[in-house]
């Protein structure tokens, strides 16, 4: 009997190992099967003089650097921000489950924080106040429903957004000049340049695909790529005024 229990200890710990080793590479097989598409968005040119946003009306509307349009935000060495790249074909019908940690839009010093956020379908877009005065969330979209809602001072409030779409404009009826974009997708394979015009779209699937870039007043550029499995593609897309 005790040979027994022995034997069946050493197959199952055997097994719990064996188990753990066959994961380990599967998940190392499925990493090395996916591929990447990463670059820079650069403005070519000298971009336009931001313009400076009066705030005066509203005493609360307070900012720790003086307000300023963000049309275009370009940095010194031609990087480009708040450009949305995205894949616009190549993924066929696969589909999507959205993720269940909400995307983040904060209304700070009466402007919007990011000025461009993107989202999946049906993923939660928390809306945040951080401002001690009233504002009003107002997106417009062609494809989705339109809302218009108050949210005083500290008042949660989520959205979301059922169909794809590039992009929806937001603004404000009680502060005029906040306006901003939110990017819906169907996919998560899409990503919003920062202050060094950089993105990243990761764990593609290997195959031949469109990306877009998009900007809120220079439109949009398109270029095919095809990626093989663990292969790490780079792009580069400027735009001119």
């Amino acid at each position: 009997m005790k040979k027994r229990y022995i034997a069946v200890a050493v197959v199952f710990v055997f097994a719990f190992f064996s188990s753990r080793y066959w994961l380990t590479n599967a998940v190392a097989a499925d990493a090395s099967s996916s591929a990447s598409v990463a670059g820079v968005v650069k403005f070519d040119g000298i971009p336009p003089k931001p313009s400076k946003i009066d705030m005066a009306f509203d005493p609360n509307c307070k900012s720790t650097s003086p307000a300023v349009t963000e049309d275009i935000v370009a940095g010194a060495n031609g990087s480009l921000e708040n450009v949305v790249v995205f894949v616009a074909d190549g993924l066929g019908d696969r589909t999507f489950q959205p993720p269940a940690q909400p995307v983040v839009l904060e209304q700070k010093g009466c402007l919007y924080r990011p000025h461009v956020v993107a989202l999946q379908t049906n993923q939660k877009l928390s809306v945040v106040n951080s401002d001690a005065t009233t504002h009003n969330i107002h997106p417009s979209p062609a494809n989705n429903r339109e809302s218009n809602t108050i949210q005083p001072p500290g008042v949660p409030l989520e959205l979301s957004f059922a169909r794809e779409e590039i992009a929806i404009p937001v603004k404000c009826n009680v502060h005029p000049w906040m306006r901003g974009y939110i990017a819906v997708f169907k996919h998560p394979y899409f990503a919003v340049t920062g202050k060094d015009g950089s993105f990243e779209l990761k764990d593609l699937p290997p195959g031949t695909y469109t990306i877009t870039a998009w900007h809120g007043k220079l439109g949009t550029q398109s270029q095919k790529v095809t990626v093989s499995a663990g292969q790490a593609q780079k792009l580069e897309f400027v735009f001119k005024q």
